[in-house]
């Protein structure tokens, strides 16, 4: 058996995820923190970063990197109150740089935070009533579900055991309250009976999705569960495991993986099912080589057949056959939309998760207005974070649609207005300068790189064809790259593969067209296919699926892993 990797050490020895963490805070002689507590920090919802457009003329003066940290929130389902935004937001003007970063995981990141703030930051965030803990590391990360809970009173109960299975299934450790809240220190010796003393071997991402909208991405998820719906009430859900978007380049070992179904349970079984889900991964998960460490490969490793049973074991019961579902789309709807009770909800395109008050765009004034309005008028009301980037305003009365509209228009928040549907599908990650992984550029290159594609689209009389363009700064999934009909994936800077064929539902991978080329070829690749797209289509067809259809693109197969 393969020696443990030495991440598995720190874990292990850190007094569970306690280490040296308090000590390194309160270092003065450096900006980063001891090397071993830079990967504890994850496991408190944070990361060390350094901004890369500096870092070499730094070293050339013989100055360390420029060191900050983010912080990111436990946010199940995405869903804050007015007043916990309006608390977010001077979180992030106090002690970061780049206002507020919605994530694709339905949560907030506040970036740019100096070492010495990020105890104070820590601190903010618990008096509005949130926290951040496992929000990053290898534990349960942030659980995801269907974007608006006060749709209907389905959507509302569904988000509540989202809400409660992400509290069931936190770390026990009070490491998170002893070192950002000043907690007196315990000697670390607490129980972790589900996660374990050395945690899991890699994170563990879990979604409720609620048909026909696949806004989460569900296939995607280590563990999906998709909402059953039978004569207006939840019979329970169909359950999906092993799907993960991460990959590396030139290793054939790595992939991304879509889920696969395994059958059905009832909606009192979800506590049960997600613990022997994340228990098997646990005790069967790769602790060796970290690349190999999610729960898609020891679904692939040990076979679906066994991972089922296994399941089966733990869980105490026997799944159902699946039960048919069907999704329509996966996009967000943009715009206002009435919920069961009358109340509105409103739709915002926010351009790759950016609330930030910059060169002219006022967003975050613009967020900070429309909470501040519903603390005042509507405090029942929710500010509502997507998976795709974006915010929903939700449980609106009708009476303040109009001060909303003026607000939105105000401040570059009405892009649902006026935006294509090529624009308001696309998504980036933060790539450079601040993530140590991306290999080439991302958000930063989105708002000249968009316009581009846009006008061939133009050009082939595709004004509004919903495209879904998903761009990484490096192989890992965090945009989930690998489900978009149009993806780039950062090679080196300047340089993509270009990956195309995934279908618009997300229920089908995309497959490598060129790689390692630039803007320039990639805009003349996609001119081509543009150009079959608008003669050859079928009527109504996606152009994913037509791709597919007309041989430009084989996609992978599913993996079915047995026995």
């Amino acid at each position: 058996m393969s020696e443990p990797s030495d991440l598995e050490r720190i874990k292990r020895e850190s007094r569970h995820l306690r280490g040296s963490l308090r000590e390194s805070l309160a270092n003065p002689v450096t900006g980063a923190l001891n090397v071993d507590d830079v990967q504890l920090l994850k496991f408190h919802g944070g990361y060390q970063q350094d901004d890369r457009d500096v870092r070499e003329a730094r070293r050339l003066a013989k100055l360390e990197p420029d060191y900050s940290f983010f912080l990111r929130l436990r946010l199940p389902g995405g869903v804050l109150t007015p007043a916990q935004w309006l608390a977010m937001d001077a979180t992030a003007s106090r002690f970061g740089r780049r206002g507020i970063r919605l994530t694709t995981r339905q949560t907030i990141q506040v970036h740019g935070i100096e070492k010495r703030n990020l105890r104070a930051a820590a601190q903010a965030i618990h008096a509005s009533g949130l926290d951040t803990i496992a929000a990053c590391g290898d534990d349960n990360r942030n659980v995801v579900a269907s974007v608006n809970p006060l749709l209907s009173r389905l959507h509302a109960q569904i988000y509540a055991q989202a809400q409660a299975l992400s509290l069931h299934l936190r770390p026990q450790s009070r490491a998170w309250y002893e070192t950002w809240l000043n907690e007196p220190p315990t000697d670390g010796t607490e129980a972790e009976p589900l996660l374990g003393d050395a945690y899991l071997p890699r994170k563990f991402k879990i979604g409720f999705a609620v048909p026909p909208e696949n806004d989460i991405d569900v296939y995607s998820q280590d563990v999906g569960l998709v909402a059953i719906i039978e004569n207006g009430e939840l019979a329970g859900y169909d359950v999906l495991v092993g799907g993960g978007m991460g990959a590396s380049h030139g290793d054939a070992k790595t992939y991304p993986r879509m889920a696969s179904l395994i059958g059905f349970i009832a909606s009192d079984q979800v506590t049960a099912l997600a613990e022997a889900a994340l228990t098997t991964q646990r005790d069967h998960g790769d602790r060796s080589e970290r690349k190999h460490a999610r729960f898609k490969y020891t679904v692939d490793d040990k076979g679906l057949d066994w991972i089922r049973v296994e399941i089966e074991r733990r869980g105490g019961f026997a799944l159902q056959p699946a039960r048919a579902f069907e999704f329509t789309q996966r996009g967000e709807r943009f715009g206002w939309r009435e919920g069961e009770d009358g109340r509105w909800h409103l739709g915002l395109r926010i351009p790759f998760g950016r609330v930030h008050d910059k060169d002219g765009v006022t967003r975050q004034t613009g967020m900070h207005e429309i909470a501040k309005l519903l603390v005042e008028h509507s405090p029942d009301a929710q500010i509502r974070l997507t998976a795709n980037q974006n915010a929903f305003v939700a449980g609106v009365p009708a009476n303040l649609r109009e001060r909303i509209d003026i607000i939105t228009r105000q401040h570059d928040l009405a892009l649902h207005r006026s935006e294509t549907r090529f624009g308001l599908n696309a998504i980036a990650c933060v790539a450079l300068p601040t993530c140590g992984l991306a290999m080439a550029e991302a958000e930063r290159w989105m708002p000249s790189f968009v316009p581009r594609v846009q006008a061939l689209l133009d050009a082939h009389g595709l004004h509004d064809e919903p495209i879904d363009l998903r761009v990484r700064g490096c192989p890992n999934g965090c945009s989930r790259p690998y489900l978009a009909e149009i993806a780039l994936i950062g090679k080196a800077p300047g340089r993509y593969n270009l990956m195309l064929g995934g279908d618009h539902r997300g229920q089908r991978m995309n497959a490598l067209y060129r790689e390692n080329i630039v803007e320039s070829e990639i805009l003349a690749e996609l001119d081509a296919l543009f150009t079959r797209f608008a003669t050859e289509r079928e009527t109504g067809e996606h152009f994913g699926d037509f791709l597919v259809r007309a041989g430009v693109i084989a996609p992978p197969k599913a993996r079915e892993a047995t026995a």
